[in-house]
């Protein structure tokens, strides 16, 4: 039996998350000059105003029903997550196939490699501590279903957008590790920007799965 899910709490899980990523990102990103971990920071401000935004979306949902809106504004929430996705796909995406590409014509020595490595790995237990937290409210959400049925038949369009970022975040983290590892062992930091534009293919990828999701919300069918 499925019970009652809180978006919020996955949300505020995700900020916290994200936002200390960012910075630590960043100044890994400096120093070391790596073009994934450049794009993995760019990527994680994004989810931090993302996260914001579908807070924005929660708040503006509940406002109660008035004579222009006799049903309510529940669907707000849908419009805000579709945002989020746009974001995803424009800032994340995006930028990370950019930074790749200018960094595969223009390859640069990689400096500070532990740092940057152990930044990632931080991220990752950081970023893991988020996709927990989120899935916990899917599985109060989803009952007895899969998780791909509950993906495909949830209208907790918060729920669905934080779990795509999570696990977006969750998989770039571990693609720019490995692409980070390969290019110190043989010296090529083309492999980098290999890193940089998988991540950026991935949060595509994403991004549009959620969109498509959202979008079928936000036009077919009812809020609960």
């Amino acid at each position: 039996m499925a019970s009652h899910a809180n978006p919020r709490k996955a949300i505020l899980f995700a900020f916290g998350a994200n936002f200390g990523i960012a910075i630590s990102k960043t100044v890994a990103a400096v120093f070391s000059g790596s073009s994934s971990m450049m794009a993995e920071a760019i990527h994680s401000y994004a989810d931090t105003g993302n996260q914001l935004l579908l807070l924005v979306g929660l708040y503006r949902a509940r406002k109660p029903a008035d004579i222009e809106h006799p049903l309510g504004h529940g669907k707000v929430s849908y419009f805000w997550s579709f945002m989020v996705a746009i974001m995803l796909f424009s800032v994340g995406g995006c930028f990370s196939l950019y930074e790749g590409w200018h960094k595969l014509h223009d390859p640069q020595p990689l400096q500070h490699l532990p740092l940057a490595l152990g930044v990632l790995a931080f991220s990752i237990i950081l970023e893991g501590g988020s996709m927990y937290g989120c899935l916990r409210e899917v599985n109060k959400s989803r009952g007895e279903r899969s998780l791909w049925q509950w993906l495909h038949a949830s209208r907790n369009a918060e729920l669905v957008v934080v779990f795509g970022e999570d696990f977006a975040a969750l998989l770039g983290l571990l693609l720019a590790f490995i692409f980070l590892v390969i290019a110190g062992v043989t010296g090529d930091a083309r492999f980098d920007a290999f890193g940089s534009m998988a991540i950026g293919v991935l949060l595509i990828v994403v991004a549009v799965f959620v969109s498509i999701r959202v979008k079928s919300l936000l036009i077919g069918r009812s809020a609960d």
